[in-house]
């Protein structure tokens, strides 16, 4: 979707973009799951990276510190007490550039991906960049999805991260859907962008060819040390009308309610799941940020009427559009 039809779709009154994004949303998702996903870091800190986002990074003096990759028996501790929980995705994330084939670090990360992949449970991993052996590889040993946000717009992203580019983010992206896996692609608000910085990166996203298979949307949760420690909190209708015009763009994507869900009342997420999110991360940590105790997201859920979605390790990847070129392409 073209960035003229999405800032149209924004600026129109709340209740009309609402009404419009429900009607989307039940048109291509007729039933009321919800996709419980547990996101657990398996490589805590000391990343080289310099996301001004990030607490993991190396280059800030932040409260995480620098850890090792986790054992594979401990990542299936946490693996299996997610799925007894309810969770039906487990994605690990390591706080890496990223990995190469052959290394000792990927052939332990393949390991451990075997295992959870051995618990039918969808298994999703964020290493960071990939080549296209690396994809192969991962595909081969049980991801179903990949998860590598741009974050923000092009034009926005030299201001938030200078150790890689846009278009390092687009071709880890392609990589991944050459692999047949999913891929798990979406941004964060609050990072000092403008509503057009935001729908310039929508407009990125909903253009992929195949489309994403999950967009996470995620508010900053401010931390110390790291650059933008003192940014100002995403309004929450900012929040809903974001997950709203998603759902219409890229209708077919699951959208996940996904970092700063502490900062939300019950009311809001309702909103976000009455404008079209039907995915969120559940447990009690989010990589390295707080998120809501299990018990309140069950009892929001019973609340509302929904109920967690099974498992589909059979799901493949979605489809390129005919008559379009595969994407993402770099930017420039």
């Amino acid at each position: 979707m073209n960035f003229a039809d999405l800032e149209t779709l924004y600026n129109q009154p709340l209740f009309d973009l609402l009404k419009q994004a429900r009607a989307v949303h039940e048109d291509h998702w007729s039933d009321k799951s919800v996709q419980l996903c547990t996101l657990l870091s398996i490589k805590t800190g000391g990343c080289s990276e310099d996301c001004s986002y990030c607490a993991q990074s190396a280059r800030y003096d932040t409260p995480v510190g620098a850890e090792r990759l986790m054992e594979r028996e401990a990542v299936m501790e946490r693996a299996t007490a997610a799925k007894r929980s309810g969770s039906t995705r487990f994605c690990m994330g390591a706080a890496w550039r990223g990995v190469r084939a052959g290394t000792s670090r990927f052939e332990d990360v393949l390991g451990i991906v075997r295992d959870v992949a051995s618990l039918d449970m969808e298994v999703c991993v964020t290493l960071g960049e990939l080549g296209p052996e690396e994809a192969r590889q991962l595909r081969e040993a049980g991801v179903t999805a990949y998860n590598h946000n741009i974050d923000t717009s092009p034009e926005h992203y030299p201001e938030i991260v200078t150790t890689h580019s846009f278009d390092d983010r687009l071709r880890t992206i392609r990589h991944v859907q050459d692999a047949g896996m999913s891929v798990c692609c979406g941004g964060i608000l609050g990072l000092g962008e403008t509503v057009a910085d935001r729908l310039r990166m929508l407009e990125v996203i909903s253009e992929f060819n195949p489309a994403p298979e999950s967009i996470p949307i995620n508010s900053l949760m401010p931390m110390p040390g790291t650059p933008l420690a003192d940014a100002d909190p995403v309004r929450p209708l900012d929040l809903v009308r974001m997950i709203a015009v998603t759902r219409l763009a890229v209708p077919k994507a699951r959208v996940r309610l996904s970092a700063g869900r502490t900062l939300l009342s019950d009311e809001t997420q309702a909103l976000c799941f009455f404008a079209g999110a039907n995915s969120i991360f559940y447990g009690d940590k989010l990589l390295t940020a707080d998120n809501p105790a299990i018990a309140r997201d069950l009892s929001l859920l019973e609340d509302l009427g929904l109920e967690a979605k099974a498992p589909d390790r059979s799901q493949q990847p979605p489809e390129p559009a005919a008559g379009r070129p595969r994407s993402p392409a770099p930017q420039h």
